[in-house]
C-alpha cells in the first residue's frame, strides 16, 4: 500500500504537469497534506496571477476520497523536536516548515514525495525524490 505525504514542491510539480509527480500521486493508495503544506500553497497562490484557479484546484484535490489532511498535534511537536535536534547534531539544518512536514510523515508512517533534496538529510523518514522543476 502506497501512502504519500506531499510536500509543497511535489504538489506544485504535479499541477505543473511533471510526469513523475503526477504518476506517483495517481498510483498512491492514500495521499496526505498537512497544514504547513496547505499554508505554503495558499501563500504562493496569493502572490500569483492565477489565485482563484489554483485555490479551486486545491479544494477539489483535497475533496478527493483518497486525499486527507493531517493534524499537527503534541505528538507531531515531539517528533519535530527530535528531528530538529538530530539535524542540529549533524550540522545539517533544513527549512523549519520542512521539519514540520517530516515530523508529520514520521508520526503517520508516510513516505514524503518531494523535489527538495534536503529531505534526504532527515534520517527518520522515507523520501521519494522527484527531479526539481526548472
Amino acid at each position: 500500500m502506497s501512502r504519500l505525504l506531499l510536500d509543497t514542491s511535489a504538489y506544485s510539480a504535479a499541477f505543473r504537469g511533471a510526469t513523475a509527480a503526477k504518476e506517483a500521486i495517481q498510483s498512491a493508495d492514500e495521499i496526505f497534506l498537512n497544514p504547513i503544506v496547505i499554508g505554503e500553497l495558499l501563500a504562493g497562490f496569493m502572490g500569483g496571477s492565477h489565485r482563484q484557479k489554483n485555490e479551486k484546484e486545491l479544494r477539489e484535490f483535497l475533496a478527493a476520497p483518497s486525499v486527507g489532511v493531517l493534524k499537527i498535534d503534541e505528538e507531531t511537536s515531539g517528533r519535530y523536536a527530535l528531528i530538529l535536534n538530530s539535524l542540529r547534531g549533524e550540522g545539517t539544518p533544513i527549512p523549519t516548515n520542512d521539519i514540520w512536514i517530516a515530523a508529520s510523515a514520521m508520526q503517520h508512517g508516510l513516505e514524503v514525495l518531494t523535489a527538495d533534496a534536503h529531505f534526504s538529510k532527515v534520517t527518520q523518514i522515507v523520501v521519494r525524490s522527484l527531479k526539481p522543476i526548472q
